[in-house]
C-alpha cells in the first residue's frame, strides 16, 4: 500500500509524465506497477520483433521507455515513429493479468457495465446454462483497456498536431489488437462433471500472438498527412488505400539508423551481431551498412548427447563446438561525427 504522501512523491519524480498522467497515478498508485511491467514486457516483446533490424527497439532516450512510450522505427521507411501498438496494447494486457480482482471497485470510475465483462460478450452460439464468471482467474479487460485509454493517451490530447493525431490513432490500434485475441474459458460443474452448468470467462492470450499480429500491421503501414481541417488523415500517395481503424500509419520516412544519431534516438549497428551467410535485414551487408564486419572465433558450450533414464532425469553431456561471431564495424570517426 502507498500513502497519500507517498503517491505523490512518487508520481512527481517520474519523467515525461503530463499533469493528466500524475494525476491518475497519485490517484491510482496500485494500478502504477501494472502499467510499468506492461511497458516492460511490450519492450521486451518489441524487441524480440524487431531483433534482426538494424534499430532493435533501443533507444538513447530512457524516458521513452517509462511507460512503454517506445516508437518502432525501421529502416524500410516505414516511418518515423509509428507506435507498434505497445502503448497501447502493453498496459492493458498486464491491468487483465495483473490478479487485482474481477471487479476492482472504487478504483477506477468505470460505469458498472464495463467494469467486467458481461455475458452479452460471449458468442452466441456458446451462451445457455453459462454462469459468467467473477472468481479471482477472471481477466479484467475492459477495465484495463479504458484505463491504458485515460493514460496513455492523455500525453497525446495535450497537442493537436500531426504527431499527436497520429500516436492516438496507433494507440487505439494496440487496444484493438489486445482484445482482438481474448479467449473464450470455461469450468464445468455439474454431477459427474456433466457440464449442465459453466463458469466462463475472457481471458488474454499470449503475447507473442497480439506482437506477431502487430509486427505484420507495421509491415504494412500507411504514409498519410494531415486533412486540412486538421481533424484527420489522408493518404500521402493517392493510388494506396485509405487506412482502417486496425491499420497502423506514419506520417515521415525513417532515418536508416547506421550510426549513433542522438535526435532520432539511434544507437547505431556497431557492435550488433549479423549473420554472414544471410541475404536479409540480418545479414552483414545490410546490418552493417556497407561498412564490413569483424569475425571473432569463440568456443561454445552446448548440451548434447542427451538421454533419458528410469526414473526420472535427461542427462546430457557437455560439448564443446568453435564457432565464427560476426560483428559489424563501427563507422570512421570523421564519418561519425557528421551524423551527429
Amino acid at each position: 500500500y502507498i500513502g497519500a504522501l507517498g503517491a505523490r512523491v512518487i508520481c512527481d519524480n517520474i519523467p515525461g509524465l503530463v499533469n493528466k498522467q500524475r494525476q491518475l497515478c497519485q490517484r491510482y498508485p496500485d494500478i502504477m506497477q501494472s502499467v510499468g511491467e506492461g511497458a516492460k514486457e511490450w519492450i521486451r516483446e518489441c524487441q524480440h520483433q524487431f531483433r534482426h533490424h538494424r534499430w532493435n527497439c533501443s533507444t538513447l532516450d530512457r524516458d521513452h521507455t517509462v511507460f512503454g512510450r517506445v516508437m518502432l522505427r525501421s529502416e524500410q521507411s516505414r516511418s518515423s515513429s509509428p507506435r507498434f501498438g505497445l502503448q497501447g496494447g502493453g498496459e492493458p494486457w498486464l491491468r487483465g493479468r495483473a490478479g487485482l480482482g474481477p471487479c476492482p471497485g472504487g478504483t477506477f470510475p468505470l460505469p458498472e457495465r464495463d467494469r467486467c465483462n458481461k455475458g452479452s460478450d460471449m458468442p452466441k452460439e456458446r451462451r445457455g446454462k453459462v454462469r459468467w464468471g467473477q472468481g479471482q482467474g477472471h481477466d479484467n479487460i475492459n477495465y484495463g483497456i479504458r484505463f491504458a485509454k485515460a493514460f496513455v493517451d492523455a500525453k497525446e490530447k495535450k497537442v493537436k498536431d500531426a504527431r499527436a493525431l497520429m500516436n492516438l490513432h496507433n494507440n487505439r490500434c494496440g487496444r484493438m489488437a489486445v482484445k482482438r485475441f481474448l479467449k473464450l474459458e470455461c469450468k464445468c460443474h455439474g454431477v459427474s462433471g456433466s457440464c449442465t452448468l459453466r463458469t466462463c470467462w475472457l481471458a488474454m492470450s499470449d503475447f507473442r500472438k497480439t506482437g506477431d499480429y502487430l509486427r505484420k500491421k507495421y509491415n504494412g503501414a500507411i504514409q498519410v498527412t494531415m486533412n486540412q481541417d486538421g481533424t484527420g488523415f489522408t493518404v500521402a500517395n493517392k493510388n494506396f488505400r485509405k487506412p482502417t481503424k486496425t491499420d497502423l500509419v506514419y506520417f515521415e520516412n525513417s532515418p536508416d539508423y547506421c550510426v549513433m544519431d542522438k535526435s532520432a534516438g539511434s544507437l547505431g549497428t556497431a557492435g550488433r551481431v549479423c549473420n554472414k551467410m544471410s541475404r536479409g535485414t540480418d545479414g552483414c551487408e545490410v546490418m552493417c551498412c556497407g561498412r564490413g564486419y569483424d569475425t571473432t572465433r569463440v568456443i561454445r558450450v552446448t548440451k548434447c548427447e542427451c538421454k533419458f533414464h528410469w526414473c526420472c532425469a535427461v542427462r546430457c553431456k557437455e560439448c564443446e563446438d568453435t564457432v565464427d561471431v560476426h560483428t559489424c564495424k563501427a563507422p570512421k570517426r570523421a564519418e561519425w561525427l557528421d551524423q551527429t
